[in-house]
């Protein structure tokens, strides 16, 4: 990772922010903060985005014309609900913005490809908010993949226990299909599971709304398998008391406390490897489970929050200096493995990722 601090001689990045939600608010709080980036403005139709454009003594817009018509940004941040990404990552597009969408990418998959053709034809770089990749810790693990440590990957399994209060479900649309943990949250840990372990080509899945009663569902199991030849499968529940998630492991969001415990494990011929703690599993002499195995914590960069460091690529890719880390492709990448479990969930049997 590069440096926060921004080269003397060049001005901030001017990045506005299309959203005052709760992740508006910290993307907000992150572009403010990073000495690479200035605040440009707040684009938001309620007057909570007017309030957090005056908190930061910035300009506040109703919506994204009114915005670029005042003056375009370098950078923007989509952070709207899910169903308006395409329409305002289209706008930003097409005046050559430097945009990252927020996950996911789209709300359906032939809208994400229209968006990533877009900013194709356009030049101008689309990036999606996977932040998580961003973490050091996961480019620890990723470096400790790639130098072989792991060995062939042949079994990945990740957790995302967690309970949501009931007032979580007071927002309608929370309880609608599209909502649930399936789109929100295991997009995240399917997109870790790509980037770490290799392109997946087909999955099956179960969904269960039998916790809640809600239109969308609370508990999911998917199968998937790798290109590699590897197998992986994601254990899914919004609705059990449990410590095993991202969101309570990794320490990233200081709104979730802290547990300890893991969320991803990955298996090799050589070695496995447990996320977010970094332990490395593996034999020093022959391998057999008669042998005992010993473990090694490996130690990962200083953490830092991963959304600011996120913002600080932003503005490197906007000044063309790299390109994203997680780009529009590859947000819609993640998103065909998402739709292809929603669709094995309603068909039954096999589903063949899109390619």
């Amino acid at each position: 990772m590069s440096s926060s601090a921004a080269p003397t001689d060049v001005a901030p990045v001017a990045v506005s922010v299309i959203g005052a939600g709760l992740i508006g608010a910290r993307h907000v709080a992150h572009v403010a903060a990073e000495p690479t980036t200035r605040l440009h403005s707040v684009v938001d139709p309620t007057e909570a985005g007017r309030a957090l454009a005056a908190a930061h003594a910035v300009p506040w817009f109703s919506d994204i014309a009114a915005m670029l018509a005042a003056g375009r940004p370098d950078a923007a941040i989509v952070a709207t609900p899910n169903r308006l990404h395409v329409e305002h990552g289209l706008a930003l597009i097409a005046v050559g913005v430097t945009t990252l969408v927020e996950k996911p990418l789209a709300d359906d998959l032939a809208s994400g490809a229209r968006l990533v053709a877009a900013a194709e034809r356009a030049g101008a770089p689309l990036l999606t908010g996977h932040h998580r990749r961003h973490n050091p810790l996961i480019a620890r693990a990723k470096t400790l993949i790639e130098e072989g440590r792991l060995g062939r990957i042949v079994a990945v399994h990740a957790f995302f226990w967690l309970m949501k209060p009931d007032d979580y479900f007071d927002a309608g649309w929370r309880r609608e299909p599209g909502a649930g943990p399936v789109l929100l949250n295991l997009i995240h840990d399917v997109d870790l599971m790509r980037h770490l372990c290799g392109e997946v080509v087909e999955v099956q899945a179960l969904l269960s709304n039998a916790a809640r009663g809600f239109a969308v569902e609370d508990t999911a199991a998917v199968l998937m398998r790798f290109a590699n030849g590897a197998l992986g499968t994601i254990s899914v529940s919004d609705t059990a008391v449990a410590p095993w998630s991202w969101e309570m492991t990794a320490g990233e969001n200081p709104a979730y406390p802290p547990t300890g415990e893991l969320c991803l494990t990955i298996g090799g011929a050589q070695g496995s490897l447990s996320i977010p703690r970094l332990d490395l599993w593996s034999y020093e002499g022959r391998k057999s489970w008669f042998a005992p195995i010993g473990v090694g914590r490996v130690v990962a960069p200083p953490a830092e929050d991963a959304l600011r460091l996120q913002v600080r690529q932003l503005a490197r890719v906007a000044r063309g200096l790299e390109p994203p880390l997680v780009s529009g492709r590859d947000g819609l990448a993640t998103l065909r493995v998402v739709d292809a479990i929603a669709r094995a969930a309603r068909e039954g049997g096999r589903v063949a990722v899109e390619t």
